[in-house]
């Protein structure tokens, strides 16, 4: 037997916390049984059913697409440095934001980072209500791709980078490595211009970038997220945010 909320969250039906919220609401019905015990176990194939009213307040959930300039954290506040969500404010709004969400507080309370950015990094930070996209982005199978331009230096080298790194350390990147002990997993890696490197993803350990760079000697300058899955940072400006809208999905 499994945890009902664990079950739910493997269906994809929402996120553990969210069933747990649900299941403590009576919103949640297992072969036609109302159950609202936390904790409750049921075997996998038993039917599960929700009530509309959860379905209405997951539809309401947010998703926000910032712009995270260098200097600010993706999410609680640390050593003195403010957190993202604080650019989140009806004048930061990104003129070009073409959902017709309109602004409210609500969508401030548990909003947080899906995939976070080093504080000296910059790009695409997605920050949501929703554990489905949550899971989908950060979830231990997620398969999304992340993509990513790398300013870098080797050795005294910092122009024209490409023609002095070594071709057997550039298959490394893509696929070789180990952190901590681990394989990492297979990545595309390729020259973008002389002196920037375009990373794809499909993990996000901490730091990952810069740490397999370190093993091939490149240092890091500059980095940032440019894709999240089928989601662009496209025109969004520094410092600024948009709604994730409804016809757009990772």
């Amino acid at each position: 037997m499994l945890r009902l909320s664990k079950l739910m969250s493997g269906l994809g039906l929402c996120s553990r916390r969210e069933a747990d919220e649900w299941i403590e609401k009576g919103w949640v019905m297992v072969d036609g049984e109302r159950v609202d015990t936390l904790g409750a176990k049921v075997f996998p194939d038993q039917r599960i059913d929700i009530d509309p009213a959860a379905e209405a307040a997951q539809s309401s959930q947010v998703t926000v697409l910032i712009h995270k300039p260098v200097g600010l954290v993706s999410g609680q506040a640390e050593d003195g440095y403010q957190p993202a969500i604080t650019l989140v404010t009806p004048e930061n709004r990104w003129e070009g934001d073409r959902s017709d969400i309109r602004f409210s507080v609500a969508h401030l309370r548990q909003l947080a980072p899906a995939g976070r950015l080093d504080i000296d990094s910059t790009g695409l930070l997605v920050l949501t209500q929703d554990g489905r996209i949550a899971k989908q982005l950060i979830g231990g199978h997620s398969e999304v791709e992340k993509e990513y331009l790398v300013r870098v230096a080797y050795g005294e080298h910092t122009v024209d980078v490409e023609s002095h790194f070594p071709a057997d350390s550039l298959a490394l990147l893509c696929h070789g490595l180990s952190l901590d002990d681990v394989p990492l997993r297979p990545a595309q890696v390729s020259w973008q211009n002389g002196e920037q490197l375009r990373f794809v993803l499909r993990e996000g350990k901490k730091r990952q970038i810069r740490r397999m760079c370190e093993l091939v000697g490149l240092e890091v300058i500059g980095l940032k997220r440019v894709r999240m899955g089928r989601v662009v940072l496209g025109a969004l400006p520094p410092g600024q945010w948009r709604y994730l809208s409804e016809d757009e999905s990772f």
